[in-house]
C-alpha cells in the first residue's frame, strides 16, 4: 500500500496538481511565495516517485534480520502473482530511471546553458558598444539593433544587453526600470531556479511530465524582477517598457524584459498589489506538500540506520 501510495502522490504532483496551480490567479500577487510552492511539489514529486522505489525493492527483496534478502524472484512471483509482480517491477524500474535522468539533466542543462552563454557573450562583446551614460554599469551592452530589446546572460562574467533601438524609443526613467529589471534577474540568480524547473521537467518520463511548472516558473520569475523594477522606477515606465519590448525574444540561456508573457505582466502592474497573507498560505502550503514524501523517505532510512547501529 506505502508503494501505491507513493506512486499515487508522485503522478498527482507531476501532473494534474501542476495544471490546476498554473490556472490559478493567485500567483501574481504572491510571485516569490508562489516560486517557492512549485519548488516544494516537484521536489516532493521526486521524492514520492524515491520512495515507491524503495518501497517495491522492500517487496521484492525482503530484508532478514541480518539485513539479507530473505526472498527470489520465484518466490515472490509465486506469492504477489505476475501481474502484480510484474507492476512492482515497472514501477522500481521507472523510479530508477527517473533518479539517472534527474542526475544526468543536471549536468546536461548546467554544461548546454553555460557554453550557449558564454558564446553568447563572447559575441556581443565583440559586437556590443559599452557607451557612458547617466544608466551606465559595468557588464552593459549596446547592440546596433533597430528592435526594442533587453535581456541579461547570467553567470559569473554577467552581461545586461540592450538595444539602440530600445534607448530611442524609451525615455530615462523607462530605459531605467528596464536596466532594473535585468539587474533583478542578476542579482537573484533567477537562472537557477530555471535550470532546476528545465532539469527536473526533462528527467520525467515524456506520458508523465507537465509543462505547466516550467511555464509558470518563467513567469514568476519575471514578475518578480518587475516588482524590483517598480521599487526602483514606478510601474508607469516599467509598463511603457514592456509593451515596447513585448515582440522581443531572448537567445537561449537569457532572460529577456519583453516576450510573450509582457501583455500579463502589464496588466499586472494595474491591478491588485502584492499579497502578505497569500504568500503566507502559499509558503504554509509548500511545507505541507514537502512534510509527507519527506518523512517518509526519511524514517525507513533512520529505522534501518537504528536496527543496524543497535545489531
Amino acid at each position: 500500500m506505502s508503494a501505491l501510495a507513493f506512486t499515487i502522490v508522485a503522478l498527482l504532483l507531476s501532473g494534474p496538481v501542476p495544471a490546476m496551480l498554473a490556472r490559478a490567479r493567485w500567483p501574481l500577487r504572491a510571485p516569490r511565495a508562489a516560486i517557492v510552492l512549485w519548488q516544494s511539489i516537484a521536489l516532493a514529486a521526486v521524492l514520492s516517485a524515491f520512495s515507491a522505489g524503495i518501497a517495491i525493492a522492500s517487496r521484492l527483496f525482503v530484508p532478514g534480520p541480518d539485513g539479507r534478502p530473505t526472498a527470489t524472484i520465484t518466490s515472490e512471483i509465486d506469492a504477489l502473482g505476475w501481474p502484480l509482480w510484474t507492476a512492482y517491477v515497472v514501477v522500481f524500474v521507472l523510479t530508477l530511471m527517473i533518479g539517472a535522468r534527474l542526475m544526468a539533466s543536471v549536468v546536461g542543462v548546467a554544461i548546454a546553458t553555460r557554453r550557449r552563454r558564454a558564446h553568447h557573450r563572447m559575441v556581443v562583446d565583440l559586437v556590443g558598444a559599452h557607451r557612458s551614460r547617466p544608466w551606465g554599469q559595468h557588464g552593459l551592452r549596446i547592440l546596433d539593433v533597430a528592435e526594442p530589446l533587453a535581456y541579461c546572460l547570467p553567470g559569473v562574467r554577467s552581461r545586461v544587453v540592450v538595444s539602440e533601438g530600445a534607448l530611442k524609443a524609451l525615455s530615462d526613467s523607462e530605459v531605467g526600470a528596464i536596466l532594473e529589471h535585468e539587474r533583478a534577474h542578476l542579482r537573484a540568480r533567477h537562472d537557477l531556479v530555471l535550470e532546476m524547473f528545465t532539469a527536473v521537467h526533462a528527467a520525467f518520463p515524456r506520458l508523465v511530465r507537465s509543462a505547466h511548472a516550467l511555464q509558470a516558473v518563467r513567469l514568476l520569475i519575471e514578475l518578480l524582477a518587475d516588482d524590483a523594477a517598480v521599487r526602483a522606477e514606478g510601474p508607469t515606465p516599467l509598463a511603457r517598457a514592456l509593451v515596447a519590448c513585448a515582440s522581443s525574444r531572448a537567445p537561449s540561456g537569457a532572460l529577456a524584459a519583453g516576450g510573450p508573457t509582457a501583455v500579463v505582466r502589464v496588466r499586472r502592474l494595474g491591478g491588485k498589489p502584492n499579497s502578505r497573507i497569500l504568500a503566507a498560505c502559499a509558503y504554509v502550503a509548500a511545507a505541507a506538500v514537502l512534510v509527507f514524501p519527506t518523512v517518509a523517505l526519511a524514517v525507513p532510512w533512520l529505522n534501518e540506520l537504528h536496527r543496524l547501529f543497535l545489531a
